[in-house]
Protein backbone atom coordinates (compact mmCIF):
# COMPACT_ATOMS: atom_id res chain seq x y z
CA UNK A 1 0.00 0.00 0.00
CA UNK A 2 0.96 3.58 -0.61
CA UNK A 3 1.58 4.31 2.82
CA UNK A 4 4.75 1.59 3.16
CA UNK A 5 6.31 3.56 0.19
CA UNK A 6 10.08 4.67 1.01
CA UNK A 7 11.82 6.83 -0.66
CA UNK A 8 15.48 5.90 -2.19
CA UNK A 9 16.82 6.84 1.26
CA UNK A 10 14.61 4.60 2.71
CA UNK A 11 12.15 6.96 4.56
CA UNK A 12 8.52 6.58 4.73
CA UNK A 13 6.72 8.53 2.21
CA UNK A 14 3.45 8.50 1.51
CA UNK A 15 2.49 11.52 -0.40
CA UNK A 16 4.47 9.86 -3.38
CA UNK A 17 3.14 6.69 -2.44
CA UNK A 18 0.00 7.63 -3.20
CA UNK A 19 0.95 9.83 -6.16
CA UNK A 20 3.03 6.46 -7.15
CA UNK A 21 -0.11 4.61 -7.60
CA UNK A 22 -1.78 6.09 -10.69
CA UNK A 23 1.12 5.63 -12.71
CA UNK A 24 2.36 8.27 -14.66
CA UNK A 25 -0.52 10.49 -16.31
CA UNK A 26 0.39 13.08 -19.01
CA UNK A 27 -1.16 16.58 -18.29
CA UNK A 28 -3.62 17.46 -21.53
CA UNK A 29 -5.48 21.29 -22.19
CA UNK A 30 -8.88 20.46 -23.23
CA UNK A 31 -10.13 23.45 -25.64
CA UNK A 32 -13.77 23.19 -27.22
CA UNK A 33 -16.46 26.28 -27.22
CA UNK A 34 -17.62 28.16 -24.41
CA UNK A 35 -19.64 31.46 -25.74
CA UNK A 36 -22.99 30.73 -26.78
CA UNK A 37 -24.84 28.49 -25.21
CA UNK A 38 -22.31 28.55 -22.23
CA UNK A 39 -24.13 25.98 -20.13
CA UNK A 40 -24.48 23.28 -22.78
CA UNK A 41 -20.72 24.01 -23.61
CA UNK A 42 -19.96 23.54 -20.11
CA UNK A 43 -21.19 20.55 -19.73
CA UNK A 44 -19.75 19.33 -23.07
CA UNK A 45 -15.97 20.34 -21.41
CA UNK A 46 -17.21 17.93 -18.69
CA UNK A 47 -17.38 15.26 -20.72
CA UNK A 48 -14.76 15.72 -22.62
CA UNK A 49 -12.64 16.29 -19.06
CA UNK A 50 -13.96 13.02 -17.96
CA UNK A 51 -13.37 11.59 -21.45
CA UNK A 52 -9.30 12.27 -21.08
CA UNK A 53 -9.55 10.88 -17.39
CA UNK A 54 -10.85 7.71 -18.88
CA UNK A 55 -8.06 7.51 -21.33
CA UNK A 56 -5.45 8.01 -18.66
CA UNK A 57 -4.60 11.57 -18.72
CA UNK A 58 -4.85 14.80 -16.58
CA UNK A 59 -7.11 17.19 -18.33
CA UNK A 60 -6.73 21.17 -18.33
CA UNK A 61 -9.58 22.70 -19.10
CA UNK A 62 -9.52 26.93 -18.27
CA UNK A 63 -12.85 27.55 -19.31
CA UNK A 64 -14.26 25.03 -16.45
CA UNK A 65 -11.90 26.70 -13.62
CA UNK A 66 -11.47 30.76 -15.02
CA UNK A 67 -15.30 31.99 -15.23
CA UNK A 68 -15.47 31.33 -11.60
CA UNK A 69 -13.32 34.55 -10.87
CA UNK A 70 -12.44 36.38 -14.00
CA UNK A 71 -15.28 38.15 -15.59
CA UNK A 72 -15.79 37.02 -19.25
CA UNK A 73 -17.05 40.11 -20.69
CA UNK A 74 -14.70 42.81 -18.75
CA UNK A 75 -11.46 40.89 -19.07
CA UNK A 76 -11.57 38.32 -21.67
CA UNK A 77 -8.07 39.34 -22.49
CA UNK A 78 -6.64 38.42 -19.00
CA UNK A 79 -8.30 35.08 -19.31
CA UNK A 80 -7.25 33.81 -22.61
CA UNK A 81 -3.48 35.41 -21.31
CA UNK A 82 -4.14 32.49 -18.04
CA UNK A 83 -5.34 29.82 -20.71
CA UNK A 84 -2.07 30.06 -22.68
CA UNK A 85 -0.47 29.68 -19.26
CA UNK A 86 -1.96 27.17 -18.95
CA UNK A 87 -1.30 25.50 -22.15
CA UNK A 88 2.39 25.73 -21.69
CA UNK A 89 2.32 23.06 -18.84
CA UNK A 90 0.32 20.51 -20.99
CA UNK A 91 2.06 18.15 -23.10
CA UNK A 92 -0.92 18.10 -25.80
CA UNK A 93 -3.67 20.17 -26.43
CA UNK A 94 -6.88 18.20 -27.63
CA UNK A 95 -9.76 20.25 -29.67
CA UNK A 96 -13.11 19.30 -29.20
CA UNK A 97 -16.32 19.85 -31.70
CA UNK A 98 -16.59 20.47 -35.16
CA UNK A 99 -17.54 24.12 -34.69
CA UNK A 100 -14.39 25.66 -33.57
CA UNK A 101 -14.84 29.93 -32.07
CA UNK A 102 -12.71 32.49 -32.35
CA UNK A 103 -11.19 31.74 -28.80
CA UNK A 104 -10.99 27.98 -30.13
CA UNK A 105 -8.97 29.22 -33.37
CA UNK A 106 -6.54 31.50 -31.56
CA UNK A 107 -5.75 28.83 -28.83
CA UNK A 108 -5.16 25.77 -31.70
CA UNK A 109 -2.56 28.91 -33.48
CA UNK A 110 -1.09 29.66 -30.12
CA UNK A 111 -0.43 25.86 -29.97
CA UNK A 112 0.97 25.61 -33.27
CA UNK A 113 3.47 28.15 -32.32
CA UNK A 114 4.56 26.48 -29.60
CA UNK A 115 4.91 23.62 -31.22
CA UNK A 116 2.38 21.13 -29.12
CA UNK A 117 0.69 17.68 -30.33
CA UNK A 118 -2.63 18.90 -31.00
CA UNK A 119 -5.34 15.82 -31.15
CA UNK A 120 -8.57 16.70 -32.83
CA UNK A 121 -11.69 14.68 -31.42
CA UNK A 122 -15.10 14.42 -32.32
CA UNK A 123 -18.25 12.63 -30.88
CA UNK A 124 -18.02 9.80 -32.68
CA UNK A 125 -14.55 9.19 -31.94
CA UNK A 126 -15.57 9.59 -28.07
CA UNK A 127 -18.44 6.84 -28.76
CA UNK A 128 -16.31 4.74 -30.12
CA UNK A 129 -13.59 4.79 -27.63
CA UNK A 130 -16.02 4.33 -24.72
CA UNK A 131 -18.07 1.48 -26.37
CA UNK A 132 -14.64 -0.26 -27.42
CA UNK A 133 -13.55 0.32 -23.61
CA UNK A 134 -16.99 -1.05 -22.17
CA UNK A 135 -17.06 -4.20 -24.65
CA UNK A 136 -13.51 -5.16 -23.42
CA UNK A 137 -14.02 -4.52 -19.44
CA UNK A 138 -16.95 -7.09 -20.01
CA UNK A 139 -14.87 -9.92 -21.99
CA UNK A 140 -11.90 -9.50 -19.69
CA UNK A 141 -11.12 -7.71 -16.37
CA UNK A 142 -7.44 -7.67 -17.28
CA UNK A 143 -7.08 -5.56 -20.17
CA UNK A 144 -6.36 -1.62 -20.40
CA UNK A 145 -7.17 0.74 -22.56
CA UNK A 146 -4.09 2.60 -23.34
CA UNK A 147 -2.96 6.04 -24.34
CA UNK A 148 -3.37 6.86 -28.08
Amino acid sequence: MYQDYRNSEGYPDPTAGAALRFGYRPVVYICSKYRGDIANNVYNAQRYSRYAVDQGYIPIAPHLLLPQFVDEENERDLALFMGRVLMTKCSEVWVFGNERSEGMNAEIAYAVMKGKYIRFINEEEMTCTQWVKEKSRSTTRTSRHTRG
